[in-house]
């Protein structure tokens, strides 16, 4: 039965599971993302996520916590060394899914897991997009009778 299920299980024993994300983990702290299936990187993001937000106050508890999910001290020293100030004044979501479609063999959903601050093409795209396009209607108008008022002023001097 389903009864209270509250994450997905992906098939494994918890201990297996456990060291499957830790893993994981470590790999996409290493590499900053990772390619593997939609329902590995969905709870590869509820797994990861909590750690980072540990990672803000470096602390010797904080880093023993993390150490206790992660085992790895040299993935410990590079998230707790460049990570953490990259993310320190994000409110949360430090991950993001791009989904990329269906592995050929089994047909399984296929997707990318990386860290927002690390992807520089899409926080670059994202700023110059805004910058080239404004969604407000009225400023439209109000440059309509800006120009007319400048150019009625440039006709009565001229006259």
């Amino acid at each position: 039965m389903r009864h209270r299920k509250k994450f997905n299980h992906l098939g494994r024993k918890s201990a297996h599971r456990k060291a499957m994300l830790a893993n994981m983990a470590c790999s996409l702290i290493t590499h900053k993302r990772i390619k593997t299936t939609l329902a590995k990187a969905k709870a590869l993001k509820l797994y990861v996520e909590p750690l980072l937000t540990k990672t803000k106050n470096d602390t010797t508890h904080s880093r023993r916590v993390v150490f206790g999910y992660l085992q790895d001290k040299v993935v410990l020293s590079e998230l707790f060394r460049e990570i953490a100030p990259k993310i320190a004044s994000r409110p949360g979501g430090y991950t993001r899914i791009l989904k990329i479609g269906a592995r050929l063999g089994d047909a399984a959903e296929m997707c990318y897991i990386e860290l927002v601050d690390y992807n520089e093409s899409m926080s670059t795209e994202t700023k110059s997009a805004t910058k080239t396009k404004s969604r407000r209607r009225r400023g439209g108008k109000k440059k309509a009778t800006e120009t007319t008022k400048t150019k009625e002023n440039n006709v009565n001097p001229a006259e």
